[in-house]
């Protein structure tokens, strides 16, 4: 088979999930909920085709005339060979007939997931969360090369390379930073005034300041869109269809201003990544704790930046129309560093937020390795928001039901959250040895920061390992300890602690 003829498969499988990534933006977005058992058919249907053609006759004539001829193959040619070789590997084996009910199985268990959260009650989606951990654990033994455990094989299906071991002695260190600093506050700290967060901005008054905030990251909303939707995401289509979604509070500007700032960092990597990797699985990005770094490093990094918020503090009252005219910027700027335990992950401030995490990652650790009870995990998860966190969830809509998640079969994937915090942070600390990030942030144009981000990150899409793209980016391995010395800096300043 020659290049083109093997390419030309690999786009023909690439238009069908695409096709399916607009049923899953749109199933999000505006989907009637009564829709769903025909969605699901629909889902079920395409991704079994799709997968049907990634580990079908073409893919396997390709595989195997290129594992001898390999030197026939281009630059781009070759590097697809090889991520279509690895997924083949992990998936070949599976049934189509199962892919496919599990497929569908998941669109079950999003409208489940809906149903829980307007009932504030798990038991509502207890049964879908069943099936998809039994299908996983049916799809463990065919996925596990040589890893030590079952998560593990999970972990690698998000971040290659990942182990519950390592992870373990990062999050270790991690928590262990975030306690000191949070004992820190606790005793030193003065806490910054926060009464004027919950005044009125409405939700166009938030658009167009957080629009405006995107573009200037350098979102391009002519190769995207911005819509409404009950858990925020980004989902791309292509370089030129990379959509952001939120959800809106006008008691509550910050939760959509950072949270469209999150999303739109996702966005532009998918927007950035190098042309000649389209229509092929390359075409996206390296992991999602890469894929987390670029959106917490424009949600966190740059959104906990002095002189990002002294620049758009002006357009943000602009935007406002008089209503935080009496708050000077520092003020204002402290209130948003402000920590403080909290239920929900995702409005959760930067510094308690990797907690938020860890109790998730040692859940799922406990479902895959400990084979513990669905039933009881309402009750594990409150246990362990009160052990680390001092707080206890009153509903299941402030525990175990707020993220959508585990209603998408995506068990392994909340660690790349907390690891591309840590990403971000290293990315920082390297870009900080070219480039003078405060100025920048303090200008009228921030494109030298994204063509960094483009130049050692964006532009690779997947055509490199996560911990390559790190080890060249920054020179080393990942590093927990610049998230922590990162979190330090910001918040011993914010709660005028002289460290």
């Amino acid at each position: 088979m020659k290049e083109p003829e093997f390419l030309q498969e690999i786009k023909e499988i690439e238009l069908l999930n695409a096709a399916l990534g607009l049923l899953e933006w749109d199933s999000q977005t505006g989907m009637p909920e009564a829709s769903s058992a025909f969605r699901g058919e629909a889902v079920g249907y395409l991704s079994g085709m799709a997968f049907e053609r990634s580990v079908g006759p073409k893919v396997q004539e390709a595989l195997a005339y290129y594992d001898t001829h390999s030197d026939e193959l281009s630059e781009v040619g070759m590097a697809v060979y090889k991520k279509v070789k690895e997924e083949y590997d992990l998936n070949h084996s599976i049934p189509v007939e199962r892919m496919q009910a599990y497929n569908t199985a998941l669109t079950n268990a999003h409208t489940a997931w809906l149903q829980a959260r307007k009932a504030k009650d798990f038991s509502e989606m207890k049964d879908e969360i069943q099936i998809i951990i039994n299908f996983l654990k049916e799809f463990i033994p065919y996925w596990k090369k040589e890893e030590a455990t079952n998560y593990d094989v999970l972990l690698n299906q998000y971040e290659p390379g990942l182990t519950v071991e390592r992870l373990d002695q990062i999050f270790d260190q991690v928590k262990k930073g975030i306690m000191e600093i949070r004992a820190e506050i606790a005793e030193k700290g003065t806490v910054p005034r926060t009464d004027f967060l919950s005044r009125h901005v409405t939700k166009e008054q938030q658009q167009t300041f957080v629009k405006g905030v995107a573009e200037q990251l350098g979102y391009d909303f002519s190769r995207g869109r911005l819509d409404d939707t009950v858990h925020p995401f980004m989902l791309d289509l292509n370089r030129n269809d990379a959509r952001i979604t939120t959800r809106w509070d006008e008691t509550n500007f910050s939760m959509a201003t950072f949270g469209v700032i999150h999303e739109a960092g996702h966005g532009i990597y998918e927007q950035s990544i190098d042309p000649k990797y389209d229509y092929t699985p390359l075409s996206t990005g390296a992991s999602m704790g890469i894929h987390e770094s670029q959106s917490l490093f424009n949600e966190i990094i740059i959104g906990s930046n002095k002189q990002f918020w002294k620049k758009q503090f002006p357009f943000f009252k602009e935007c406002t129309e008089g209503t935080f005219d009496d708050i000077e910027f520092d003020t204002f700027y402290d209130s948003l560093k402000e920590t403080k335990a909290s239920l929900v992950r995702i409005e959760a401030d930067s510094l308690t937020y990797p907690l938020h995490i860890i109790i998730r990652y040692e859940i799922e650790k406990m479902i895959f390795n400990e084979d513990i009870s669905v039933e009881d995990l309402p009750q594990i998860w409150n246990d362990k928001y009160e052990e680390y966190l001092g707080i206890r969830p009153e509903n299941d809509l402030e525990g175990i039901v707020q993220d959508v998640h585990w209603s998408g079969g995506s068990f392994g994937y909340f660690p790349s959250y907390a690891l591309g915090y840590m990403y971000a942070a290293q990315l920082r600390h390297a870009m900080g040895k070219e480039i003078d990030v405060d100025t920048v942030l303090a200008s009228d144009d921030y494109s030298v920061i994204k063509n960094w981000l483009t130049d050692h990150i964006h532009q690779y899409g997947a055509s490199r390992k996560p911990n390559q793209l790190i080890l060249d980016a920054t020179g080393e391995a990942v590093n927990p300890q610049y998230l922590i010395d990162y979190m330090k800096s910001i918040y011993y300043d914010v709660y005028k602690i002289n460290a």
